[in-house]
């Protein structure tokens, strides 16, 4: 697992992402221009303990919409070929996060086939200016670029702010327990070797 630095450009956006899955440091530097993903963000590297570099100029003026999914894109990119070879790894992580009244369990499966499980019922329409509906989309755009399969289910929240900040974590969290090698000279955890 090496440190991979992806970019990605577009007429909307303009991505820069450095990720380091065994950086265990917590010396971040996010800039989406997106202040609440960037709290998201910025939560995530500290509970997944991967270095995480985020640079972001996306087309505000019109909204956050492709800002956050082309960071997902990015993100799942980077995921994916810091994984390397994918042997020895545990493959497989689930885990409940409270947040105050909220509750999540996110699970995620390294399995080579991008599939999104997103159950969470009840977030208001935004949190300040952010549209949480972005949710949603940054996930789908990771998962369809690091061939993962994700779950995120909610079982209490009432504060939006809360929520989310409780399914950032638990990602952060499971992301790091998948990806950690257990058998260093394993081979691929899986039947068909090959993820």
């Amino acid at each position: 697992m090496a440190e991979v630095t992806k970019n990605r450009e577009t007429s909307e956006t303009t991505i820069d992402l450095t990720l380091n899955l065994e950086d265990r440091k917590v010396d971040d530097s996010i800039d989406t221009g997106v202040g609440f993903f960037d709290h998201m963000l910025t939560l995530f590297a500290a509970h997944s303990q991967f270095g995480l570099n985020v640079s972001a100029k996306g087309d505000l003026e019109v909204d956050s919409h492709h800002t956050v999914e082309d960071v997902g894109i990015v993100f799942g990119q980077a995921f994916l070929e810091a994984l390397g070879d994918k042997k020895g790894i545990k493959r497989y992580a689930s885990t409940f996060t409270p947040m105050d009244e909220s509750l999540s369990l996110v699970s995620v499966d390294i399995s080579g086939r991008p599939y999104l499980v997103f159950d969470v019922e009840g977030m208001k329409d935004t949190v300040g200016s952010f549209d949480t509906e972005l949710v949603e989309e940054f996930f789908r755009a990771f998962v369809n670029q690091a061939g993962v399969t994700l779950h995120i289910n909610l079982f209490h929240g009432s504060n939006t702010h809360h929520i989310i900040e409780s399914i950032f974590k638990g990602f952060g969290r499971v992301l790091n327990e998948a990806a950690t090698i257990i058998d260093a000279n394993g081979d691929v955890p899986s039947t068909k070797g090959t993820l």
